[in-house]
């Protein structure tokens, strides 16, 4: 069973809505550390809670943890951690910002998935599909909702007695 879910283990993403405590390698954004743009003499600085997934990706057994903050209207901050797997920390490394057009990209122009192939990772590996999630939500272009993926029993097909 894969889950992609808010606060979903890790001891409930560090028990305070993912990331008020640290732990490891696992680097909590503040709003003090959310990039600062200037304008004349004006500051800006998002103010939205980040998103947080904690991720088990299933059979290899390396979880991660993806943090998204929206930066403002058309990109978000992106952080992946916690993951023992060597081509999850180069994506990590590779991939700290997302544009919101590059949502709307196919998976062969997506730079998400570009990303994820540079750095090796499996094709079936879901912590792309959750960095695009966490995405989405952090830019308001999606609700917070779980995802699952489940292997279950076949049930024989009655009509040719499989």
């Amino acid at each position: 069973m894969i889950c992609l879910g808010r606060e979903r283990n890790h001891d409930e993403a560090l028990k305070t809505g993912c990331g008020q405590q640290t732990t490891g390698k696992f680097v909590i954004m503040t709003p003090d550390s959310v990039p600062k743009k200037q304008a004349g003499t004006e500051t800006r600085v998002a103010k939205s809670d980040p998103i947080c997934l904690a991720v088990d990706p299933g059979i290899c057994g390396f979880p991660c943890f993806i943090k998204a903050r929206k930066l403002d209207a058309r990109n978000a901050a992106l952080q992946i951690a916690e993951s023992d797997c060597r081509q999850i920390q180069r994506l990590s490394e590779r991939l700290t910002e997302i544009f919101l057009h590059d949502l709307f990209l196919p998976a062969t122009r997506n730079p998400v998935y570009v990303e994820a192939a540079a750095s090796g990772c499996h094709p079936s590996c879901p912590i792309p599909a959750a960095v695009l999630k966490a995405a989405e939500v952090a830019m308001e272009m999606a609700l917070p909702k779980d995802v699952c993926i489940r292997f279950e029993p076949c049930e024989k097909d009655k009509s040719h007695g499989k």
